[in-house]
């Protein structure tokens, strides 16, 4: 297949909806500086119109109806190839329960924790971290440092999600590492200026400097590389993804979560480590586009 005529869905249903705009955008004029016709659908619900000769769609739809498998499912249904990872995958990733038991299962270093509903208690103690199960960009997400903290904290991961994860702090670095067909991408390294990388931080201008590749031992990298592709591999994953890991004081890598859908304006993470590897902007979309290309054809 020749592709030609592309269709980026973007927007979405979720609490991320206006970040999945701004993604979907940038990915629609990337795509059109490669020679691609592109047609930008606004998703708002499961019924949307393409038009009947889009060869593909590109996938910028963050959180819930994005990255959990919901529109993967429906484009399968259809017969519609589509950019990422599978249904499977995605709804693995996003759902931080399922993708902590994958990671317990496959031996990728995670932090301890602990799944909890509404009016039930934590058996771990602070400093803690509380987030809910199937949310995106650090919504709902509680850091508390004291244990007569952890009560009303936990109420308030609760107006987000049924199933709350509870989670040992790791005291350390913030790092993300891309993987792009399967091979870890140089590391991008966080540090927000508030001491917290929160929905706010990450999308407020200023909020946080990045250094890409991150200033790391060659030992640590390695270490940290392996980490994110042992999860990546564990969900099952395919074309690309970010992974989000913290490493302790003594360097230690302990994988947080996989991003499906990561961010992809010209300045959000995956790409400023792509452009690190030498990846420009428009190529990455493209190569995104011709990797799932591949997997489709190879299925």
């Amino acid at each position: 297949m020749s592709l030609k005529k592309i269709a980026v869905f973007k927007g979405g249903p979720s609490k991320e909806r206006e970040v999945s705009l701004r993604t979907g955008s940038a990915i629609a004029e990337a795509l059109r500086t490669k020679g691609y016709e592109i047609e930008e659908v606004d998703i708002r619900g499961s019924e949307w119109i393409v038009s009947p000769d889009i060869q593909f769609v590109f996938i910028a739809l963050h959180g819930t109806f994005g990255e959990d498998g919901q529109i993967q499912h429906l484009l399968d249904q259809r017969g519609i190839p589509y950019t990422g990872c599978g249904a499977k995958a995605s709804e693995l990733a996003f759902d931080k329960e399922k993708s902590k038991a994958c990671f317990k299962i496959s031996q990728v270093p995670t932090p301890e924790g602990e799944s909890l509903q509404e009016g039930e208690r934590t058996s771990l103690h602070a400093p803690l971290v509380f987030k809910p199960a199937c949310e995106g960009s650090s919504i709902g997400l509680e850091m508390v440092h004291r244990e007569e903290e952890i009560e009303a904290a936990f109420r308030r991961a609760c107006q987000y999600g049924k199933i709350i994860l509870a989670e040992k702090m790791i005291q350390g670095r913030e790092l993300t590492v891309g993987v792009l067909d399967g091979t870890p991408l140089p590391i991008v390294e966080i540090c927000p200026k508030t001491g917290t990388y929160d929905y706010q931080t990450k999308y407020t201008v200023g909020s946080s400097e990045y250094s890409c590749p991150a200033a790391l031992s060659e030992k640590t990298t390695l270490a940290v590389q392996a980490a994110a592709q042992k999860a990546y591999n564990a969900l099952g994953c395919e074309v690309y993804a970010r992974v989000d890991v913290l490493i302790d004081r003594e360097e230690n890598p302990w994988v947080l979560e996989v991003n499906t859908i990561p961010g992809m304006t010209e300045t959000s993470l995956l790409p400023k480590a792509a452009k690190a590897a030498g990846i420009e902007f428009p190529e990455l979309c493209e190569r995104i586009l011709l990797l799932s290309e591949k997997k489709y054809r190879k299925n």
